[in-house]
């Protein structure tokens, strides 16, 4: 769909990377995992060695709180019947999704940065999480970052994160780091990957330009260094007929819900690759040394910060309702 090549592919200074701007069925699991391979695996023959994923692709964006009328209505029946089919619909890591997840980044030999809706295995089984995934070849599940706060309505159905996943994650030699959607726009959050030697940000969205069309060179510039959006793409014939409010959600939503807005800045700012919509795959090589160039001017958790007079604190816990000492 879109892409930013090298000729210089080769040289130990280069890492591409892949956006899969896909859609398909909302909340059938099986169907987007099954996509989610098969764009691995172009991903793979064009010589990726990260592939990210949008928001909650697996299995989906909880987008009927804001296009059904009961969405914030205490104790609606249909809408507790919505939450508990899109429980039903969430992963657990762990589980044989991540499973088949691992076996695809070894099998091919790249990195995947997946955002799923993730459900915990026991306690707190009933709540969802907005996950982001990292699987590594050879090492399966590397990261499992939790969304840290969900964005207005979204609190109706995710449950806040901890920090426990905020960390960077080695790919081809290259620090990679990854927020959320609107968790983006958390300053301190940010700080934190660019601390942990953060090259290359990943942002994921549910899908649209609006959303990636400011945060992703303005994070880009402030952390100098390469900002990859990725954004899903959803359409109303995408929801599934058994879904409790179907009909309505459907008459709702706009013939294309979400468009893509995937994109890519380097590290002084500047478009590698615009904006995007539809489905398809978005290319990059980045030219990591474009990284040191910029930062002559500006390092962020370098030398132009001042840990003597301006300090951020990180709480790496995995927060539980009961706590073992």
């Amino acid at each position: 769909m879109a892409s930013a090549r090298l000729d210089d592919r080769a040289a130990a200074h280069v890492v591409t990377v892949v956006a899969a701007q896909l859609g398909g069925p909302w909340l059938d699991l099986d169907a987007r995992l099954a996509r989610l391979v098969a764009a691995t695996s172009q991903a793979a023959d064009a010589g990726a060695d990260l592939v990210v994923f949008p928001e909650a692709y697996l299995s989906g964006y909880p987008f009927w709180m804001m296009r059904t009328e009961s969405g914030t209505r205490f104790d609606d029946p249909d809408q507790k019947a919505c939450y508990a089919y899109y429980l039903d619909s969430a992963l657990t890591v762990g589980g044989p999704e991540t499973r088949t997840l691992a076996a695809l980044a070894g099998d091919l030999g790249v990195t995947l940065m997946v955002g799923v809706s993730e459900r915990p295995e026991r306690a707190g089984r009933g709540s969802a999480y907005c996950t982001l995934l990292t699987v590594a070849p050879g090492a399966g599940v590397v990261g499992v970052h939790r969304k840290l706060v969900p964005t207005f309505d979204e609190r109706l159905v995710w449950a806040p994160g901890d920090a426990a996943g905020l960390r960077t994650h080695d790919v081809a030699g290259v620090q990679v780091g990854g927020l959320s959607c609107w968790e983006n726009w958390m300053p301190q959050a940010r700080q934190v990957l660019y601390a942990d030697g953060e090259l290359v940000h990943v942002s994921t969205w549910p899908g649209s330009p609006a959303l990636t069309r400011d945060i992703t060179r303005f994070a880009a510039i402030e952390g100098r260094q390469f900002h990859v959006a990725v954004g899903g793409v959803l359409g109303a014939g995408d929801i599934p007929d058994d879904f409790p409010l179907a009909a309505e959600l459907r008459a709702n939503a706009a013939p294309t819900t979400f468009t893509g807005g995937s994109a890519v800045a380097g590290p002084d700012g500047a478009w590698l690759v615009e904006p995007v919509e539809g489905e398809g795959l978005v290319v990059v090589d980045l030219d990591l040394r474009r990284v040191g160039q910029e930062r002559l001017t500006f390092d962020p958790t370098g030398h132009y910060s001042r840990p003597d007079v301006l300090v951020t604190q990180v709480d790496r816990r995995r927060r539980g309702a009961v706590s073992e000492l």
